[in-house]
């Protein structure tokens, strides 16, 4: 059927449709501010969500101070007092007060002389009073940088990693023994991080890893990761895990776990002095022991006590370790592409030698008499990419064991 324009009647009728809805403003727009109203609304629920969860954890990690001291490097430090810490908010520690340091391992021949490090925090003559500990502030930007609140602190592991290639790393190690302890004089660097959640670092591992049982592992040395503190700094770190990684332990003092001592050095906290290519170099001492008394696992760093893993935490470990590690590790976080060009050490490989490479040297084992023990035969080097970042090793009467070791990442050979 036709009109007398000659049209055809539902042709009419749609363009009176069309035209209603575009010649009235005020319903379409109504209907758009109603829309526009509920996802304002689930966008604001969802972020208070989150922010709910970031005080929850801000609470937990962030404890009363006495003092807090401003960083010249953006930090705060807070003095907190010494029992009321993270790692008392485990059942098993809460209510007790921090042991005493124990007794160092007897040297064996020469006895070396370390100075401090020195951190940012600090530089201006700062310190925490006695009875409390410097512990950096956790800031809600530092969790909305993680990749997930709930595992804020916590280090992706192998099994679990399904956005990023993972970690690699550039070693030497001992296993086939008992373990008592190792000490170690770390070089400090400033590598490049390609990705905001690739990490470097140069460290030292204690782990007990025995056929059906959890694996046991206590870290220390410096890092440089923006994910988690947000700059490019290297910075004293230690983690722990009883579960291989799985679910227990953290970074520093970011769950309850590592019970700290120290009033002058703080855990997370930029270190000051970096080594520069061809120039001056600077080093850290560090040592981690088994109490033999306690079972307890010592931390100490420039001979200073910082603090110890309670054995009840990490029970594996509570009698030896079954393997020693030492050197670097990178963690590539991107998924496809190219290799990460995070450099691990100074970003050089380790036969340039001293100036250029980074180093460990002065490798100590810890006996069962609470003895060190400067010469090791049986050091194993491993390296998983080595055209990306490789490791050498060797022995002198000055350095006594110590390996090179790191490189660029990406690069010709590492594609």
């Amino acid at each position: 059927m036709r009109s007398s324009y000659g049209y055809e009647i539902p042709t009419i009728i749609a363009i009176l449709v069309l035209s209603f809805f575009l010649f009235s403003p005020r319903l379409v727009v109504k209907g758009s501010e109603k829309l526009w109203q509920e996802n304002r609304t689930s966008v604001l629920g969802d972020e208070s969500k989150k922010m709910k969860l970031i005080n929850a954890q801000l609470k937990k990690i962030n404890k009363p101070y006495v003092k807090s001291i401003k960083s010249p490097d953006g930090d705060i430090i807070d003095c907190v007092l010494i029992h009321l810490q993270p790692a008392f908010d485990l059942p098993k520690l809460r209510g007790t007060m921090p042991l005493d340091p124990p007794k160092l391992p007897k040297e064996h021949g020469k006895r070396r002389t370390s100075s401090r490090v020195k951190q940012a925090w600090s530089s201006n003559g700062e310190s925490c009073p006695n009875g409390t500990i410097p512990i950096r502030r956790t800031s809600a930007s530092d969790i909305l940088r993680s990749r997930s609140i709930s595992k804020f602190g916590k280090k992706i592991s192998a099994k679990n990693n399904s956005s990023g290639r993972g970690h690699e790393h550039a070693l030497g190690y001992l296993l086939g023994k008992q373990y008592h302890g190792i000490k170690a004089t770390v070089n400090v660097w400033a590598p490049n991080i390609a990705h905001k959640d690739d990490f470097s670092n140069s460290q030292i591992w204690v782990i007990s890893d025995v056929p059906n049982h959890d694996l046991n592992v206590i870290e220390a040395g410096w890092m440089v990761y923006p994910g988690l503190f947000g700059d490019n700094s290297p910075r004293l770190f230690i983690y722990w895990t009883n579960d291989g990684f799985q679910k227990s332990g953290c970074y520093n003092l970011l769950c309850s776990g590592f019970v700290q001592t120290s009033n002058q050095i703080s855990v997370g906290a930029a270190i000051e002095e970096i080594s520069t290519y061809s120039s001056s170099q600077f080093n850290i001492d560090l040592m981690m022991y088994k109490d033999p008394e306690t079972r307890n696992w010592w931390l100490s760093m420039d001979s200073h006590m910082i603090g110890y893993w309670p054995w009840a935490l990490i029970r594996e470990l509570a009698d030896h370790a079954t393997m020693i590690q030492f050197g670097g590790e990178v963690f590539d976080s991107q998924a496809s592409g190219g290799h990460t060009s995070t450099q691990m050490g100074s970003g050089h490989f380790p036969g340039e030698g001293f100036g250029k490479a980074s180093f460990i040297k002065n490798i100590e084992l810890v006996d069962g008499e609470n003895t060190s023990i400067p010469e090791l035969s049986d050091i194993i080097l491993g390296a998983e990419k080595p055209n990306c970042y490789d490791v050498t090793s060797g022995y002198n009467g000055i350095w006594d064991n110590y390996i090179f070791f790191g490189g660029p990442g990406n690069n010709p050979q590492c594609p």
